[in-house]
């Protein structure tokens, strides 16, 4: 009898938890971070006296369950959260989603009816097949009638045949049809599996209260990213930057109608200040395994879910391309190499970063951030200055310093705290926190849960420019539009992909790094035809001698530039002569004309005016010395 009733307890207990009905809620404001968001919702409810359990469903599946926040609790306390994934539930889908899914059912409903006619028709050739004997042993068939009967027999074979190959038609069409709709959901992110996730609140209250419950929480598959449009309408005018973000989310959960707030936060940063302890050195194995220790580097770039192709050339310190350098989708094998210009293309099939690997030189990965990757891989001097004891004496010629600094800043205990609040041509508002920044959009969207990118301009700016044309064609024989922009650092932009647009034209994309530690910020508007340069190496008929055990060298190069254009212009003209890093590699008798010389690097600038159809010619000369039994990568 105990049992009996401990079951029927259980039971009741069961089917009370079990059909609870939900709370209503709605998302009124998403905070929208470029890697992931925190959405808001609001829920009315009615507190009675006592302890009561409400659950709110229909939630997102992928919820931070370490970020959930109820406020607008008034006198009530909270005895426990939980949050978990229902099973059992699936998400509302879209009307659009809806309709594509009717078409599916509808057609597979018209292939069912065309193969039930193809069964019959080829039920009845079958029986046709089994009766086309006519007359027995004891009856002959007479010549009329084999003729009526064949007659019959080629007329309703051929007829059948007929509709079985326009059935057959109309099943190829239908499947077409059905594969076109799976492509679109696909490309809706559509998943009949994905769950909902609930959430479960126990309150306590000593009084009868209505409450209006404000619910926060974090959720990942969310972000947004920085996309420019720069236009350049003509020289020495403004450039015209438009700032838009593009959103995106698959989170489960429409955002209709909701609050948008943009924000340059990211939540998934480490954010664990490091620790530097100290570094100390001993002789080791010629045959140990070297492990050296790199800091990691501050690129702030964000993945971007949409590109699914980066294109790039990798290059050396010194700017000069690197070919044969591999790259790979990082967890994967997918790879490519760079080409012998330094070159490459590579699919990203929904990967998150490239690893940029190549011997001697120290790897590098970097966030699938942008279609144009340029990269300049650094030499890993740990492979070269290796402090090992093998019979005579090496020494580590290394010696950095480095020093650790804190800032000490009081805050408030919300992670953001207000300093300035700005409003656009708009109506937005920017706001501006101490480590980061946050757009309030005016007006509200309504952002689907199927990965699609929602475009929303944030601000617009007119930024004073000086133009100018560059080109360095020891590395590339072009000449490139450019536009310095100074004081950039007011418009607090972030790394991104920007469309290029001169003259009412496209002209391409660049890259905005604000990450540059100048206080300029230049960008290229695009490759100038009409301005045209040649690098060539000039025979100066001084033959390459040897003195002693040494081997002379004589260089000599001929930059010839032309301005075609129907205006005068201003151009920087790059170029270098070689830096000897060994004491048996002297550089001399170095003649660079009129440019201005960085010795230490070997770079030379010339800052030139070219007046319409004006041809210029620039020459490099020096001489080589080191020991002829060697080699040196001229």
């Amino acid at each position: 009898m105990k049992n009996l009733l401990f079951l029927f307890l259980f039971v009741t207990t069961f089917s009370f938890s079990t059909n609870q009905k939900p709370t209503a809620t709605s998302i009124n404001e998403v905070t929208v971070y470029v890697n992931g968001a925190q959405i808001t919702r609001t829920a009315k409810i009615s507190l009675p006296i006592g302890t009561t359990t409400f659950k709110f469903d229909k939630l997102s599946p992928n919820i931070q369950e370490s970020s959930i926040q109820i406020s607008g609790l008034k006198s009530a306390s909270v005895l426990s959260i939980n949050y978990g994934i229902n099973y059992l539930s699936k998400q509302n889908k879209s009307e659009d989603i809806e309709a594509l899914q009717s078409q599916i059912t509808l057609l597979n409903d018209n292939i069912q009816f065309e193969n039930d006619l193809i069964s019959g028709y080829e039920e009845e050739l079958k029986v046709i097949h089994d009766n086309r004997h006519i007359g027995n042993e004891n009856q002959a068939v007479t010549l009329e009638k084999l003729q009526q009967f064949a007659d019959y027999y080629r007329k309703r074979i051929t007829k059948i045949k007929n509709l079985i190959h326009a059935s057959s038609k109309k099943k190829l069409e239908f499947n077409e049809q059905i594969t076109e709709i799976q492509k679109q959901l696909i490309e809706f992110n559509v998943d009949d599996k994905v769950q909902t996730g609930e959430i479960t609140v126990k309150l306590n209250s000593n009084q009868v209260s209505q409450l209006n419950l404000i619910i926060k929480y974090n959720v990942d598959n969310a972000g947004w990213f920085p996309i420019y449009d720069i236009k350049a309408d003509k020289i020495n005018a403004p450039l015209q930057l438009a700032y838009k973000a593009h959103v995106y989310q698959s989170t489960g959960s429409d955002w209709n109608n909701v609050k948008l707030i943009l924000s340059t936060n990211d939540p998934n940063t480490n954010n664990e200040k490091p620790e530097v302890n100290p570094k100390y050195l001993n002789f080791i194995s010629r045959y140990s395994t070297y492990n050296s220790t790199r800091a990691t580097k501050n690129y702030n770039y964000k993945y971007n879910p949409f590109i699914q192709t980066v294109s790039g050339i990798v290059t050396d310190e010194s700017g000069s391309p690197i070919p044969g350098v591999n790259i790979l989708i990082k967890g994967t094998s997918n790879g490519v190499t760079t080409d012998f210009d330094g070159k490459y293309s590579i699919r990203t099939n929904g990967g998150k970063e490239l690893v940029y690997s190549y011997l001697g030189y120290k790897t590098e990965s970097l966030p699938i951030h942008s279609s144009i990757t340029n990269l300049s891989i650094q030499e890993d001097v740990s492979m070269l200055e290796e402090v090992v004891v093998v019979g005579y004496g090496t020494q580590d010629k290394r010696n950095t310093t480095g020093s650790v600094s804190s800032i000490n800043m009081e805050s408030k205990s919300n992670n953001y705290q207000k300093q300035e609040e700005n409003q656009t041509s708009n109506g937005d508002i920017i706001e501006e926190g101490i480590t980061n920044q946050r757009f309030e959009i005016k007006k509200p969207y309504t952002i689907q849960t199927n990965g699609d990118i929602t475009v929303i301009e944030i601000d617009k700016y007119l930024i004073p420019a000086s133009f100018s044309y560059f080109t360095a064609p020891i590395i590339n024989e072009n000449v490139f539009l450019t536009a310095k922009m100074g004081d950039w650092e007011q418009y607090n932009l972030l790394p991104g992909e920007a469309n290029i647009y001169f003259e009412g034209s496209y002209s391409g994309k660049t890259n905005i790094n604000p990450q540059a530690t100048t206080d300029s910020l230049t960008i290229s508007l695009g490759v100038d035809p009409n301005v045209v340069v040649k690098r060539n190496t000039i025979n100066n008929f001084k033959k390459n001698n040897f003195t002693g055990s040494n081997k002379i060298v004589n260089k000599t190069y001929e930059i010839e530039l032309k301005n075609n254009k129907q205006s005068s212009i201003s151009l920087i003209l790059v170029d270098r002569v070689p830096v000897s890093q060994d004491k048996d590699i002297k550089v001399d008798d170095v003649e660079i004309g009129t440019a201005e010389y960085d010795s230490k690097k070997g770079l030379l600038e010339w800052k030139l005016q070219l007046n319409p159809n004006e041809s210029n010619t620039y020459k490099i000369s020096y001489t080589l010395k080191y020991p002829k039994y060697k080699r040196v990568n001229l």
